[in-house]
């Protein structure tokens, strides 16, 4: 049976939008904001590693909602050996014949580790299914079957945390062409992206049956209004600490170390070196 034919209707995905929009975050405040949240990341880091817990966070959404960025923002100032970031690609040959979520397990966290998913088994609920890499009755089994593998992750010990990230028509719009008209961003411009944009209402209705199907009290799904790419970073990031209770772990003072003596060592004169020219 189709996850849209259930009685039980999804609650309506905010508008992007906002009726009254709050003035510009100017750059100075949300950098200053920002480093104090990273500073939280780093002491839950420490907390992880010490109390041996184990971490996804799941970030799916619309195309060019900021995902990226925000991942960025999460992982730029923590050890990538406790933040740990999944961006799968394409499955190969071998991967299409093994059980889909197969490929998914061997990226689970251990202890101490928190994996980060950008884009996640959820590829089956959006892309696969709109683009037609699978078969619409895979796709309705995926989602069929979802919550139960995610109640035996939960179950297991993980704490399992998913966004969706959703932006405006206009807004998508706008980041698209900045993509094709700026040289440093063509790269994130793909034909699959180009596609999300033409089929609109596609994404729409397979965003409804995923949150319909697979939102659940164990493994919610939260969605992060963003329009707005500086206020997107600081929600989510915000947001996530307060799903994690954590405290500031006991760590003895650091004292700088005296350099030892070079007991008659001298730099080398006669080597010649490749020495980058500087042009600045």
């Amino acid at each position: 049976m189709s996850p849209r034919s259930k009685a039980k209707r999804p609650q309506k995905v905010p508008s992007a939008v906002s009726k009254s929009r709050p003035a510009k975050l100017k750059r100075k405040d949300f950098e200053k904001r920002l480093a104090k949240l990273q500073q939280e990341l780093v002491k839950l880091q420490l907390w992880v590693q010490h109390k041996g817990l184990k971490v996804i966070v799941i970030f799916e959404g619309r195309d060019a909602a900021g995902k990226g960025g925000v991942i960025k923002r999460i992982t730029e100032r923590v050890s990538p050996r406790v933040f740990r970031l999944v961006a799968l690609p394409a499955p190969t040959e071998r991967e299409k014949s093994q059980m889909y979520i197969q490929r998914y397990v061997p990226h689970l966290p251990a202890a101490g580790e928190i994996v980060i998913f950008d884009r996640s088994w959820y590829n089956r609920a959006g892309v696969e299914r709109i683009m037609g890499f699978c078969p619409e009755k895979e796709a309705v089994r995926f989602l069929e079957m979802c919550p139960e593998f995610e109640r035996a992750v939960v179950q297991s010990g993980i704490v399992l945390i998913k966004y969706w990230f959703e932006v405006s028509q206009k807004e998508q719009t706008r980041r698209f062409l900045a993509r094709i008209n700026d040289g440093r961003k063509i790269w994130k411009l793909s034909p699959m992206d180009l596609e999300s944009h033409r089929r609109w209402y596609d994404y729409s209705r397979a965003r409804d049956d995923m949150l319909l199907a697979t939102d659940t009290p164990f493994a919610p799904w939260y969605i992060v209004n963003a329009d707005d790419k500086k206020r997107a970073r600081l929600n989510c990031i915000s947001h996530l600490l307060s799903l994690i209770p954590y405290e500031e772990t006991t760590r003895e003072s650091v004292k700088l170390p005296k350099r030892q003596k070079s007991r008659g060592y001298a730099e080398p004169k006669n080597r010649r070196y490749n020495i980058v020219p500087d042009v600045c």
